[in-house]
């Protein structure tokens, strides 16, 4: 369970959650017939959905195929191409499981160079990445531990950071600038840490605790504790009952995080995830501590982006979790440093370029293998926090299909967020959406979301067992979110029976009020529809 979070201005955001109503389908009977044929009842039980005034003026594809066949069963601008936001994981996800392979994994590695005398070390020694976003501070403790255990005491060179395994390109194109020091914009690296085992790399946990008595500075917590960063505290403890408002702040090019305003006495700590300002010196800082904690000496001080030298010895190495296992944190709760570390270790180990450009091709060659025209969409990074990326819903279904069988597809379809399951790691971006509806528990599917831009794109079974799979993306929209309209879709393909059974109960109406849900919305600049698992809500 979450602690009630805060973060930085432009962070700081509050969740409304809501279920929606029923709505009775109007299936007929009989089966489709031919390719891209509309569906009987189908369409005017999603006509009428779409036709919510919420959508009015924005630009909406929505397409339903059969995830057997691939004949599309409605759509609705199916080819216009929309900025995709996190459905862009889509493609990079399944590429990574072709191309890497399910077993692929990282590895961050302890080496030195130079000669042993004894207890001493002379040479350098050297941490190297390879992009492993899930290194926690205790996983450089057992490096350190490691290097101990061997009787070294003292290096006479340098502790180098070697991050040559990618370029030094840290933010993707085209990313907000005021997302720079929010978590899910951190900058990218192959040797970086992670605060907790949400994985998200790059990033320091804030924990802003109230003093004992109003007037008291609040106490600020780093975790992992390192002096990396430095805090700048100017918060403030008032009286118990009093309003609460913690900003957490990080400047550009600095490892400076000011934490300002007030907190009242007796209240649950404030926490903030914040990125860090070059995530290799982070690496390198929390390995230094661990070293000197396991009273192992570095004498002349850390140096970053070295190469490690032919002939090294390897000291200590630390696999990371299988890229089959690494799904679960990335798809459910929408990782956007997973997504950039996979496209530059894509174009590393299929292009020979740590790079995303060559990354990108490599994803846009697989998708040609797939019968995908790549050339038909732009994807400018992995993570959708661009809005240069353009896909269609068309485009997007036709993956879904393609992709059905492929040899990992069962380990991936697991790894997507489930409609109304209640556990983090397994309902993700959509565990509180869809309750109460025939796609509780079944719909598997990616959401997206930006400021003005929603979707949601994946499989579901009908009511008469038939698998479906279907992209919904809208843009441009000005309301505070349209993810009750996405809600109605997925619960109208759930209860949709081509044989005219009806099922009206659980399934979901898109005439909703403004507070509309699940809506996550930053309280201090008004954004809303970002990812809630970005907002850090316990409730998500």
């Amino acid at each position: 369970m979450r602690m009630p979070t805060t973060h930085r201005r432009f962070r700081h955001r509050a969740l409304l959650w809501a279920v929606a109503a029923s709505l009775a389908l109007t299936a007929t009977s009989g089966a489709p017939a031919g390719a891209d044929t509309p569906a009987p009842g189908l369409s005017q039980t999603l006509d009428q959905i779409l036709g919510d005034t919420r959508l009015n003026g924005a630009q909406v594809g929505v397409v339903v195929s059969d995830a057997e066949t691939g004949q599309t069963l409605y759509q609705r601008n199916g080819d216009g191409r929309l900025v995709p936001a996190s459905s862009t994981k889509l493609l990079t996800s399944t590429a990574a499981m072709a191309l890497l392979g399910p077993d692929y994994r990282f590895s961050t590695d302890v080496l030195a160079d130079g000669s042993r005398h004894g207890s001493v070390f002379q040479g350098d020694v050297y941490l190297r990445g390879t992009g492993d976003p899930t290194m926690l501070a205790e996983d450089y403790d057992r490096l350190a531990a490691t290097v101990a255990a061997a009787g070294i005491r003292r290096f006479t060179g340098r502790l180098v950071a070697d991050d040559t395994r990618f370029d030094s390109s840290r933010l993707g194109a085209s990313w907000a600038a005021d997302d720079e020091s929010a978590y899910y914009s951190s900058q990218i690296s192959p040797l970086t840490v992670a605060p907790d085992t949400d994985y998200d790399a790059g990033t320091v946990l804030l924990s802003v605790a109230p003093g004992s008595a109003p007037g008291e500075a609040a106490a600020v917590k780093v975790t992992p504790s390192n002096d990396y960063v430095r805090i700048d505290n100017r918060a403030t403890t008032v009286a118990a009952g009093g309003s609460r408002a913690i900003t957490v702040d990080r400047m550009h090019g600095s490892n400076t995080i000011v934490v300002s305003g007030k907190i009242p006495v007796g209240s649950t700590p404030a926490t903030s995830w914040t990125s860090v300002w070059e995530p290799t010196g982070y690496a390198a800082a929390v390995f230094a501590d661990a070293l000197a904690a396991h009273g192992v000496k570095v004498t002349r001080g850390t140096v970053l982006g070295k190469s490690v030298p032919q002939g090294a010895t390897t000291l200590a190495s630390h696999p990371s979790m299988p890229l089959k296992d690494l799904l679960t944190p990335f798809l459910k709760l929408s990782n956007n440093n997973h997504a950039e570390v996979l496209v530059k270790t894509i174009g590393y180990e299929v292009k020979g370029s740590g790079t995303w450009s060559a990354g990108l091709s490599a994803i846009a060659d697989h998708l040609r293998t797939l019968g995908l025209d790549p050339a038909g969409l732009r994807q400018m990074d992995g993570s959708g926090l661009s809005r240069m990326d353009v896909v269609s819903t068309e485009q997007f279904t036709g993956l879904l299909v393609a992709v059905r069988h492929q040899p990992w597809f069962q380990e991936w379809y697991d790894a997507l967020p489930i409609a109304c399951a209640s556990d983090r790691m397994t309902g993700g971006t959509l565990r509180s959406r869809m309750c109460g509806t025939a796609a509780a528990g079944n719909l598997h599917g990616k959401t997206g979301s930006l400021t003005g831009v929603s979707g949601l794109s994946g499989y579901v079974t009908d009511a008469d067992g038939r698998k479906l799979v279907f992209s919904f993306v809208s843009n441009n929209y000005v309301a505070s979110s349209v993810k009750s309209i996405e809600d109605a879709v997925g619960a109208a393909l759930a209860g949709y029976s081509v044989k005219g059974a009806q099922q009206p109960q659980g399934t979901a109406r898109s005439d909703r009020p403004t507070t509309d849900a699940p809506t996550a919305r930053d309280e201090q600049s008004g954004r809303t529809d970002l990812e809630c698992s970005w907002t850090k809500p316990a409730s998500c």
